[in-house]
């Protein structure tokens, strides 16, 4: 089998991998929590904990599941780990397209986070192809795609719920399977089997424990979680805040996941790539974690639709702080430990995701519950402002003891 020998084709091949892939997940944001309050029966306070606990669901069997496929893929390569992720998250959308009850639902949430390693296996990839000096810029790379992935996905996805709500579902399935197809074709092996580790194949907790090994890239994996309790909290949330708050129907929610996808593309597709490298990854990393600050306030406190958009704006910015903290945890890790690591940074992201999903949907469900009229409906960003200020702090902290 062939392996990458040329950087850029393959940065370029990782591209579009995560691009189709994230354009799936992208058209399910506006339709999921319909279907989830259409299958229940019941009101958006009712909703809002199910949604929680759905996201929580997929974080569970990513957690226990990727991990294990991080460091399959150390064993016998990037490829095929990358091909059985997308296949069945492909097979995966379908079933949900045709689930009749919650709990079968339930079970198609739980299998697609069995096979979705795509994003921990890439960013393996990415690490394999890209010198040390350059990683930012690589997973700037990766970024960018994640971003138009969700131009076009939320959009679509709005716009088609508005025909049929399980619609986007077999589009979704559709388009990882064509995913699939392009990896079989055309994308080239990137770990040489010299490359290849040996090491048993582990529990998750195994896993997490690895980065003990590695000081820094322990200490910023918590200010990552940190950041994503803060982001899933949002993402639980964003379909039923905006209908509640400013009356948004799917195809309005589209579009509003369409800027986040504009903006995020700009910054990691282009400012990213240019300012961390001149910054440097510690400087990009605190101003984007400060810049997060400063969007989730801007969602908790907007009091007509619009303003969303000016928050948004500011959290594409933030956007520098990903590959930032990425390419200074990738600095510290061996090549043949790279998919362990990532791994164990995807069980501490689903982490992340098992927590935050339900604490967004429960303290959005309770501020226009029981509370309703004595707090505001956007406490849920408030608290997300409060976790990002702790990544903050954090980090500074951590870069003060342990520079890069």
């Amino acid at each position: 089998m062939r392996c990458v020998t040329d950087r850029k084709p393959a940065l370029r091949f990782v591209f579009f991998v995560v691009l189709i892939d994230l354009l799936g997940i992208g058209l399910l944001i506006p339709v999921g929590p319909k279907l989830v309050t259409q299958l229940s029966g019941g009101s958006e306070a009712e909703a809002a904990p199910l949604v929680g606990w759905l996201g929580a669901t997929f974080s569970i069997m990513a957690f226990l599941c990727a991990p294990l496929l991080g460091a399959l893929s150390d064993r016998v390569g990037r490829r095929p780990v990358l091909l059985f992720s997308m296949l069945g998250s492909g097979l995966d959308y379908f079933a949900m397209a045709l689930a009749p009850s919650l709990s079968v639902l339930w079970l198609t949430r739980a299998i697609n986070g069995i096979t979705g390693a795509s994003v921990t296996t890439a960013s393996a990839y990415i690490a394999d192809v890209t010198p040390p000096e350059k990683r930012a810029a690589g997973f700037a790379v990766f970024g960018a795609a994640a971003s138009l992935g969700f131009v076009l996905g939320p959009l679509l996805g709005g716009i088609l719920g508005d025909i049929d709500i399980r619609l986007p579902f077999w589009i979704a399935g559709g388009l990882a399977l064509l995913n699939a197809a392009y990896g079989l074709f055309v994308l080239p092996e990137s770990l040489p089997p010299e490359r290849r580790n040996t090491h048993p194949i582990g529990s998750p907790f195994a896993a997490l424990r690895v980065l003990a090994e590695f000081p820094i890239a322990r200490s910023l994996a918590g200010v990552l979680f940190l950041l994503n309790l803060a982001q899933f909290a949002l993402h639980a949330t964003w379909a039923l805040y905006t209908e509640h708050r400013y009356g948004w129907q799917p195809k309005d929610i589209g579009w509003s996941m369409f800027a986040v996808g504009v903006g995020g593309a700009l910054v990691q597709g282009g400012l990213a790539r240019r300012l961390v490298p001149r910054m440097g990854e510690p400087r990009a990393l605190q101003l984007g974690l400060l810049l997060a600050v400063l969007a989730y306030v801007g969602y908790a406190s907007a009091s007509a639709g619009w303003m969303i958009y000016l928050a948004i704006g500011i959290a594409a910015l933030g956007g520098i702080a990903m590959p930032a903290a990425q390419s200074l945890i990738t600095k510290t890790i061996r090549p043949d430990q790279q998919g362990l690591v990532q791994g164990a940074l995807t069980s501490a992201q689903s982490l992340a995701n098992i927590i935050g999903y339900p604490l967004g949907g429960y303290v959005f469900a309770w501020s226009i519950g029981t509370a309703a009229g004595d707090v505001p409906a956007g406490t849920v960003y408030f608290v997300s402002a409060g976790l990002a200020a702790l990544a903050l702090a954090s980090a500074i902290i951590v870069l003060r003891r342990q520079p890069a």
